[in-house]
C-alpha cells in the first residue's frame, strides 16, 4: 500500500504527471540509480522501460492502488501547476516591459490574465484535494506565503514572489463579486467552483495589511454536513441527553464554541432529526451551507439591510414550528430568539463561549434578564473538533506517569499516537471528530439561574444531573484509540 512509503518530492518530480497519469504511477524515491516506483500494475513492462528510457534509471516497482496513486499524484504535483502559472506571469511581466515600459501597471488590471486565472484555479484544486478547509494568501516585504488549514491546523504549501500578488487578488476578487478597484477597505465575497465534479462553496475575506491584501478562501463542500446524528461522534449517554433536548416542542436550544468547531453541522444534524411534514422550520443563516429538503432557507442580506434581527421578526409572521437561526451576535436578535422561544417555538442557535455553563452566563451579560434565559433555554450542546489518529500509522505505547496523572488514572495504560505517513502528510493525524458537552436544563437549573448562580454552581448541577465535561469526553476517545493526549489537552483548555 503506497501509504506505507514516505514520498519523497524530489524524485516525485522525476517523472513528468502525464507519464504518472497514463500508466498510474508515482516515484517515491531514489537511491544509488535506482528508482522505486509505485504502480497500480507493477508488471507493466512498457510503463516500466518509458520510464527507465526517461529517467536514466533503474526502476524498482512496488505495488499500489490506482485510488492512492491518483491521490498522490493530485498531492504531489499541485504545487508545480501553481508554480507554474507564477513563471508564466513572470515571462508576461517580463515581456511587457520590455515592449511597453511604464505600462506593465496593467497587469493589475488585466481582469483576464490567464497566469493569474490558472495560480488561483490550481490553488483551489490543491486545497480541495489535500481536504484543506481554508486558504491563506498571505503577502510580506519579499515574498507571499500561501498556506492552507487542514485538519484544523495550518501548514505553509508554497512561497512565491511579490509580483503577482495584484494579479492574484484581482482574479480572486473578480470571481468573488468583489469591487476590484477598492483595495483600503476589508470586502467579503463568495464564489461556487467546481473540483473533480463536485460543487465547492467559496467564502472569500480580503483583508488591507502592511505589504498588500491578505486573502482568506474558505472552503465548503455543499454535500460534506453529516446529517445522522449517529455520525456525530456523541458518547450514548450524551445521544440520550441530545435526543431528549430535541423531544421539546418549544423552547432554545444552543451549540456553542469556537469558529471552525462544527456548531454549523451540529444545527443541520438537529433539524434533520426534527424534521417532518407537519412542521414548518424556517432558517435564517449567513450564508445557507446547506439545504434540507422541507425545511425553509433564508439568507440575511447585510446590503439590504436584511440582518438576523430583523429577519426573524418576519419569519415570526410565517407560522414556524422551528426556528433556526445561524448566530446570535447582538442583543436585539438575543431578545427576540428568547421571546419567540417562550411563546411557543423551538428556536435553535449558536453562540460563541467556552463550555456550556459559561453560556447561561454570557447570555445574562448580553443583557437578558435572567428569569427570561431559566423560562426559555432548555439544552446547551458545547463542542470541538479533535483530530483522529491516522488509521495507516497509529501505533502504541504505555503512558507514562505525568499523563496517567493527566488521565486521572492510578494504573498505566495504552495510548495512542500517529508516527505520520503519507497518507496523513507525516502529520499522524487524518479527519476529525467532535467532542461534546450537553447540558440539559432541568428544574434546578432554572432555579439557580433566576438566582443569578455562579458559573461553577451551573457546571456542579449539570454534572450531578449526567452531563459529561468536553474534558472527559475527550479522555474517552484518547482511551478508545481514536485521538491522542495531545489533542485532548488541546481542546480541554482551549478558549473561544
Amino acid at each position: 500500500l503506497l501509504q506505507k512509503y514516505s514520498i519523497d518530492q524530489t524524485a516525485c518530480l522525476l517523472i513528468p504527471e502525464n507519464l504518472a497519469r497514463r500508466y498510474e504511477l508515482i516515484a517515491i524515491a531514489q537511491q544509488d540509480g535506482v528508482l522505486t516506483v509505485a504502480m497500480s500494475d507493477p508488471l507493466n513492462l512498457l510503463a516500466i522501460d518509458d520510464i527507465e528510457i526517461y529517467t536514466g534509471l533503474e526502476v524498482q516497482p512496488v505495488i499500489a492502488s490506482s485510488e492512492d496513486i491518483t491521490r498522490a499524484i493530485d498531492r504531489y504535483f499541485g504545487n508545480q501547476h501553481a508554480l507554474k502559472a507564477v513563471e508564466e506571469f513572470k515571462k508576461k511581466s517580463e515581456s511587457l516591459s520590455k515592449i511597453e515600459p511604464g505600462k506593465t501597471d496593467r497587469m493589475g488590471e488585466d481582469l483576464n490574465n490567464a497566469p493569474a486565472v490558472k495560480l488561483v484555479n490550481s490553488l483551489i484544486e490543491q486545497a480541495v484535494r489535500n481536504r484543506a478547509s481554508d486558504i491563506h494568501i498571505e503577502p510580506s516585504e519579499n515574498e507571499i506565503k500561501v498556506r492552507f488549514r487542514t485538519d484544523g491546523q495550518l501548514h505553509e504549501v508554497m512561497r512565491i514572489e511579490t509580483a503577482i500578488m495584484n494579479t492574484l487578488a484581482t482574479r480572486v476578487k473578480i470571481i468573488s463579486g468583489m469591487d476590484i478597484t477598492e483595495k483600503r477597505y476589508p470586502q467579503d465575497g463568495r464564489a461556487t467552483v467546481k473540483v473533480d465534479g463536485k460543487e465547492y462553496d467559496l467564502r472569500v475575506s480580503v483583508f488591507p495589511i502592511v505589504f498588500g491584501e491578505k486573502i482568506v478562501i474558505r472552503i465548503s463542500d455543499k454535500n460534506a454536513f453529516i446529517l445522522q446524528k449517529e455520525r456525530l461522534g456523541l458518547t450514548d449517554e450524551d445521544m440520550v441527553m441530545f435526543d431528549g433536548i430535541l423531544k421539546n416542542p418549544y423552547g432554545m436550544i444552543l451549540v456553542t464554541g469556537p469558529t471552525g468547531s462544527g456548531k454549523t453541522t451540529t444545527l443541520y444534524t438537529a433539524l434533520n432529526e426534527i424534521n417532518k411534514p407537519d412542521i414548518n422550520i424556517i432558517t435564517i443563516e449567513d450564508p445557507v451551507e446547506c439545504i434540507i429538503e422541507g425545511v425553509n432557507h433564508s439568507q440575511i442580506n447585510y446590503k439590504t439591510g436584511l440582518n438576523f434581527a430583523n429577519s426573524l421578526r418576519s419569519v415570526l409572521r410565517q407560522d414556524p414550528n422551528v426556528i433556526m437561526i445561524g448566530e446570535i451576535r447582538d442583543l436585539e436578535t438575543a431578545q427576540i430568539a428568547v421571546r419567540s422561544a417562550i411563546t411557543g417555538h423551538l428556536v435553535l442557535s449558536t453562540l460563541h463561549t467556552n463550555d456550556a455553563p459559561s453560556t447561561v452566563l454570557r447570555l445574562i451579560d448580553m443583557g437578558i434578564e435572567p428569569f427570561l434565559v431559566a423560562s426559555s433555554l432548555i439544552g446547551v450542546i458545547a463542542q470541538r473538533l479533535v483530530r483522529k489518529i491516522c488509521p495507516n500509522c497509529k501505533r502504541e505505547r504505555v503512558a507514562d506517569n505525568d499523563i496517567v496523572s493527566l488521565l486521572g488514572l492510578k494504573e498505566p495504560v495504552k495510548i495512542y499516537y500517529g508516527s505520520g505517513c503519507a497518507m496523513c502528510n507525516g502529520t499522524g493525524y487524518r479527519g476529525r471528530i467532535g467532542v461534546y458537552e450537553v447540558m440539559s436544563i432541568g428544574k434546578k437549573h432554572k432555579e439557580l439561574i433566576n438566582r443569578r448562580c455562579l458559573e461553577d454552581e451551573l457546571r456542579e448541577c449539570s454534572i450531578v444531573n449526567g452531563m459529561k465535561t468536553l474534558k472527559e469526553n475527550a479522555k474517552i476517545l484518547v482511551l478508545k484509540g481514536i485521538t491522542t493526549v495531545e489533542e485532548m489537552v488541546r481542546v480541554s483548555y482551549s478558549n473561544t
